[in-house]
């Protein structure tokens, strides 16, 4: 695949998950898949379906949407600096329904195997959601 179909790719995995359509990471994710920033809970499952279990949770808890801010692609690797934004409408592990809403920045980075994504990486503001949702205190106010 060239760096330009593998950017297609990674937005369209954005994409289907804004849509909760998680059975399309079947599709666009290796059943192997690694994930190097897995979220601070535990998840029964690894590979693609420990994706989706974790996909299923953010959307029944905070849907909402990925807006891709920027891309950068070379070889097998997609970097994406996105903006997620949501409604914590659900319960979270450890963090009840707030009903706010919340939004959180994250730089990733996806390698892609076979046309599909096989590895990510990321960088997300943690700090930022969690004081969002009431779990740490804001800083100076």
């Amino acid at each position: 695949m060239t760096t330009e179909e593998n950017k297609r790719l990674v937005r369209r995995f954005y994409e289907q998950i804004d849509q909760g359509n998680i059975d399309a990471l079947d599709e666009l994710v290796a059943e192997d898949y690694v994930d190097h920033s897995p979220p601070p809970f535990p998840v029964a499952a690894s590979g693609r379906e420990g994706l989706k279990e974790v996909f299923r949770l953010f959307w029944d808890a905070t849907p909402g949407t990925h807006e891709v801010e920027q891309q950068i692609a070379e070889g097998d690797k997609v970097v994406t600096r996105i903006t997620a934004r949501g409604v914590h409408r659900g319960d979270l592990p450890g963090v009840p329904a707030t009903g706010r809403e919340i939004s959180m920045t994250a730089t990733v980075i996806h390698r892609v195997e076979n046309g599909r994504l096989a590895e990510k990486w990321s960088d997300k503001d943690t700090l930022a959601l969690l004081q969002q949702l009431g779990v740490l205190p804001r800083m100076g106010g």
